[in-house]
Order: C-alpha cells, then structure tokens, then sequence
C-alpha cells in the first residue's frame, strides 16, 4: 500500500520517525507502507536465528539485526527484512543507525513488495555498492542471491537461485551454511 504523502528525502523522513506509520520505507520519495504475510514472518525468524547462531558460535562474525531504516540514497531509505555487517563495522551498543551501508541485505517476499523488491530496490541495492543481497522467495521456496565477484566490482556480478535442497552460503559469512528448505519450514 502507498501512503501518498508528498515526495521527501531521505533526510526529512529520518528526521520525522514520530509521524510515520509502522512498517514503512522511503521509495523514490514516497512513503511505503509494507504488509507482512505469515510466511514472511516464519521465513524472517529462521534466518536471524540461524544467522545469529552461527555469529554467536565464533569470534568475529559481525553483526546481524531485523529492520531498521538504511538510508541508500537521497530518495530512498529501505528497512530490510534482515541485515549483515562484518566485525569491523558492528555497530556499538550506543549507536542509533548503521553508517553505510550494510555488506548483506535480506528481502523476504510478502505480496505487497516483491515487484518493489526486485524493481526498485535490487538495482538500488546495486547502485549504491551493497556488496551481497538475498531475495527470499516464500512462494517458489528458494533463495535468490546478488553479489560482487570484487569488492570493486561496479554491478552483481554473481546471481543464483539456491533451491529447497541446497544450501545457502556466502564468501563473507565464512563458515555458514544453511539448508534453504530450513528457511520455509521443512
């Protein structure tokens, strides 16, 4: 659903968190409000705890939160479902927003925003250098991943669809491994 407010930028909707509805995100200057389904919900809290558990098992694994506002460029301000961020960029326990980007981002599919997720915020995501991006697909159960060969690579170079039964890792995320089908449920 849009919430039709007149076009503002990332600075005016961060400096105006009181008046905003929850669940809502800058996209292109506009206020979204976002509707998660259940299986966006059960998809979201399977990864963070298997994130978490992976990060909590060894030293120096980084940091991994649910939504909070990303500011991504002037006219947009995206809260991923779940974000990542190495060691050197964990955030202190004082700190009220990420500076920069976040090195993985997570989208869960829910009906009201999988066209904007993979329209408007995937080559957003790319645009602004995020290295890593995972679509989560609740309908077709599968994972979607875009990342960077380099880190100076200029696009996502690398892209695949990881199925039910394979599983899901990452250069950055040394170590973790998760069975896709452990996302929905299996």
């Amino acid at each position: 659903m849009v919430v039709a407010i007149s076009r503002m930028s990332a600075a005016d909707y961060i400096a105006t968190p009181e008046s905003r509805p929850r669940h809502t995100e800058l996209i292109d200057g506009t206020v979204v409000m976002n509707e998660p389904t259940m299986a966006h919900a059960r998809a979201q809290t399977r990864l963070i705890y298997h994130l978490h558990a992976w990060i909590v098992a060894g030293e120096g694994r980084g940091y991994v939160t649910t939504p909070t506002d990303i500011v991504v460029n002037d006219r947009n301000v995206f809260a991923p479902d779940l974000w990542w961020v190495g060691e050197h960029r964990r955030p202190s326990v004082d700190q009220v927003d990420l500076d920069g980007l976040p090195d993985l981002v997570v989208e869960i599919r829910s009906p009201s925003t999988w066209a904007r997720d993979l329209g408007v915020k995937l080559p957003a995501y790319e645009a602004a250098g995020v290295p890593e991006a995972w679509f989560v697909d609740t309908e077709a159960r599968s994972v979607l991943v875009f990342r960077r060969s380099r880190s100076d690579s200029p696009t996502f170079d690398v892209t695949a669809e990881v199925g039910t039964d394979a599983e899901l890792t990452s250069p950055m995320l040394e170590g973790f491994a998760l069975l896709v089908g452990t996302i929905f449920g299996r």
